[in-house]
């Protein structure tokens, strides 16, 4: 059975890496608490060098695509990309206060501009996956969050009580009635990222999830990288959550949900 392979191997690359080679063995040694001799062994093994050279290489290849544009159309796409607010990208890319939202409007419109946009948004899933998509599923979790996920509610028979007690009929058969009811379930069954909120008041436990349409909204923000059958599903549901804001059937913000305590009527 081969060896596993020791994790501060790849701990030690990644120092290497950050200093673009500039950090002697012993320096990387004295950071991971392993020996200069096995930093060494690594380097020579997993041929940094050679590797560290591949990477200046594809920053190269960078550089080529946004062959084009000037340094304050470089910043403008960098800062936009973090925000998504043109005027503000404008502003600290260094163009003009007074004039930065035409400014920007006009920048998003340059063809060479938006290609570079575009280009830095995959590289951001690309090279940073773990941290964009895990932003992105939560946003994703949240825009197709179902209540019943959390909650079960419906109807069913319960012993009606009077001042006495428990009521039963000449037969002292229960005396039945229908109520409404809605249970929460168990914290380990449900996904809490989505649950902003979670309480017990005096008129029982109150649930909110996150705000579904602001999720949709920033999904929006990234449709260029979603195949079109999911572009349709974020749509579906933004169109969704409009006509039940129209018909005042629920609301667009954080969805509360208020289960009465236990005796109290539906």
């Amino acid at each position: 059975m081969p060896r596993k392979r020791d994790p501060k191997r790849d701990e030690a690359f990644r120092l290497y890496q950050k200093y673009g080679g500039n950090i002697t063995n012993l320096a990387i040694a004295r950071e991971l608490g392993v020996s200069n001799k096995k930093i060494s062994v690594w380097k020579t093994r997993d041929r940094w060098q050679e590797a560290l050279a591949g990477d200046d290489a594809n920053r190269g290849k960078a550089d080529i695509h946004n062959e084009g544009l000037n340094e304050r159309q470089r910043l403008f796409c960098i800062y936009y990309v973090k925000s998504f607010n043109a005027t503000q990208a404008a502003v600290k890319a260094g163009y003009s206060p007074a004039s930065a939202h035409v400014t920007g409007c006009r920048l998003l419109k340059n063809e060479k501009v938006a290609d570079e946009i575009r280009r830095i948004k995959k590289e951001m899933v690309g090279e940073i996956f773990v941290e964009a998509m895990d932003v992105l599923q939560v946003y994703v979790k949240i825009a197709f969050a179902d209540m019943t996920d959390y909650v079960t509610f419906g109807k069913k028979e319960v012993q009606a009580v009077g001042k006495s007690g428990p009521l039963f009929d000449e037969e002292n058969n229960p005396v039945m009635k229908e109520v409404s009811f809605v249970d929460v379930k168990h914290s380990d069954l449900v996904d809490g990222t989505v649950i902003t909120e979670a309480k017990l008041g005096k008129e029982g436990i109150a649930i909110k999830l996150a705000d579904k349409m602001k999720a949709l909204d920033k999904l929006s923000q990234y449709f260029d990288l979603f195949p079109d059958s999911f572009k349709r599903k974020i749509e579906n549901e933004k169109l969704k959550l409009a006509r039940q804001k129209a018909d005042k059937d629920a609301e667009t913000g954080p969805v509360e949900v208020v289960i009465a305590r236990k005796g109290d009527q539906a």
